[in-house]
């Protein structure tokens, strides 16, 4: 079924979910979910509601030109997007194969409401899995001591194919800040540790020099400073003393791959909300 979703955040007041409802009601909008969150430590409020799009008379540009005014009399932040429109993803990935492989598998599957536009990497070794798929794949190596020529053809390549999100699944190497600031909260990563603890390199390694009981992942938006941009989704399994640092990167790949693909549905779902560097995220 065709939906229309509208996400607002706006400061706190009271009046808004009326306002909203009662404008989709004067258009005979059926809503057939809706999500509401009042944030009271920031004063802001969160709102998510998806519509037949069939009950409405117009389309997205309708529909922006006549909410508009409810939008400016509530100093609203909000979109409208149509679910037949679907995200184009790219993806980005090294050698680690685990989350690429469940994406793509995800996507033929038809779990992930999208289009994986291409896939680039900093080596070969996955070129026969992605184009198995008839997804373009793209060599962009990484000189370490000259990072630039690489990451202007990885902005290239994005805006080449229109990419609504890029998703780096475990893609080993650091984005630029020009890069992060150009699609902000459009760049989606994974990171093997439950942040904020165990950030950069081996974190497993350091979870085991610590005698942790619980090791986790964490999805979250890339931002200039490094494994600290606002969060989407998180989970962990329990290990124990006995668990050699080989079983902690074994048990990390299952967490890993669900909480990337979960964080990527909700985006692409349009429920994720980010304020400041914190998200609300509607299920």
């Amino acid at each position: 079924m065709r939906t229309f979703r509208l996400v607002i955040a706006c400061p706190d007041r009271v009046g808004i979910v009326a306002k909203v409802s009662n404008f989709l009601a004067s258009y005979n909008g059926w809503i057939t979910e809706a999500s509401h969150h009042s944030d009271n430590l920031s004063g802001w409020f969160f709102m998510r509601h998806e519509m037949r799009a069939d009950t409405l008379p117009f389309d997205l540009d309708g529909f922006r030109a006549a909410f508009a005014p409810i939008a400016e009399e509530f100093s609203m932040d909000w979109r409208i997007t149509d679910s037949d429109q679907k995200k184009r993803v790219v993806l980005m990935a090294s050698r680690e194969s685990h989350c690429l492989a469940d994406l793509l598998h995800r996507w033929h599957s038809d779990e992930l409401d999208c289009e994986i536009a291409c896939v680039i990497s900093n080596h070969q070794d996955l070129r026969n899995m992605v184009e198995w798929h008839n997804i373009p794949y793209y060599h962009v190596p990484v000189d370490p001591s000259n990072k630039e020529p690489a990451f202007a053809e990885v902005s290239r390549l994005v805006k080449q194919h229109e990419a609504d999100v890029v998703v780096l699944a475990r893609y080993m190497q650091i984005l630029p800040p020009q890069l992060c600031r150009e699609y902000a909260h459009q760049v989606i990563n994974i990171h093997h540790s439950f942040l904020p603890s165990f950030v950069g390199a081996k974190p497993y390694h350091q979870a085991s020099l610590r005698g942790v009981k619980l090791i986790g992942a964490t999805c979250h938006y890339v931002t200039e400073e490094l494994d600290a941009g606002p969060i989407i989704e998180q989970d962990v399994v329990r290990v124990s003393h006995r668990d050699s640092i080989e079983n902690m990167v074994r048990f990390g790949r299952d967490v890993e791959k669900m909480v990337l693909a979960r964080g990527l549905r909700a985006h692409l779902e349009d429920r994720v909300l980010v304020h400041d560097n914190k998200t609300v995220v509607f299920d």
